[in-house]
C-alpha cells in the first residue's frame, strides 16, 4: 500500500456548526474542568468575557461536528483499524463563546512515509472563522497509517 502524493493540497467542503453552551457543559464534565466560567453566563462575564468561553481543547470538539465524517478516511481510501491519531496543535487566534457560529475547512498539506513505507503521515490543517469571517484558530493534524503490506516483505 502507499498513499498518493497527489492528494497533498485537497480541500475538504466546508462546515458551519454553532457553539452551543450545553455542549460545553458535557465537554468540561467529560475532561474533569470545573471552571465556572465554562458553566455559567454570569461568572463568564463576572471574569469579562462577552459569553461563556469555549475552552481551548473545545475546538477539537467543533471539528468533530463534520457532517461529512470519515472524509479524510474516504479520501485516503483506508480501513479505519488502520489509522492512529498521531498529533493535534491548535494556534489560537482569537476567543470562541457560545452563540459563535464557526466555519471549519480541512486541506491536507503534507503526506510522508517513515520505517520503509510501513507507516504513513497524513497531515491536514483545518482554518477555523466565526460568523464574521474573522480566524479564531488553526488546527494542524497527523494522521498515522499503517501499511499492512509492509510487513509482509
Amino acid at each position: 500500500m502507499q498513499l498518493d502524493k497527489k492528494l497533498i493540497g485537497h480541500t475538504f467542503k466546508p462546515f458551519t456548526t454553532t457553539v452551543e453552551a450545553g455542549k460545553i457543559r458535557l465537554f468540561c464534565k467529560a475532561i474533569g474542568e470545573d471552571n465556572p466560567i465554562y458553566v455559567s453566563e454570569e461568572a463568564a462575564k463576572k471574569a469579562g468575557y462577552r459569553a461563556i468561553p469555549a475552552p481551548p481543547t473545545f475546538l477539537t470538539a467543533i471539528t468533530n461536528d463534520d457532517p461529512d465524517k470519515g472524509g479524510l478516511l474516504r479520501l485516503l481510501n483506508v480501513d479505519i483499524g488502520l489509522i492512529l491519531h498521531g498529533e493535534q496543535h491548535y494556534e489560537y487566534l482569537a476567543p470562541v463563546h457560545v452563540g459563535d457560529r464557526i466555519t471549519c475547512q480541512q486541506k491536507v498539506v503534507d503526506i510522508y512515509d517513515k520505517k520503509g513505507g510501513a507507516l504513513w503521515f497524513v497531515v491536514s490543517e483545518t482554518e477555523l472563522k466565526d460568523q464574521s469571517g474573522k480566524p479564531v484558530a488553526k488546527a494542524k493534524g497527523i494522521t498515522v497509517v499503517r501499511n499492512p503490506d509492509a510487513a509482509k516483505k
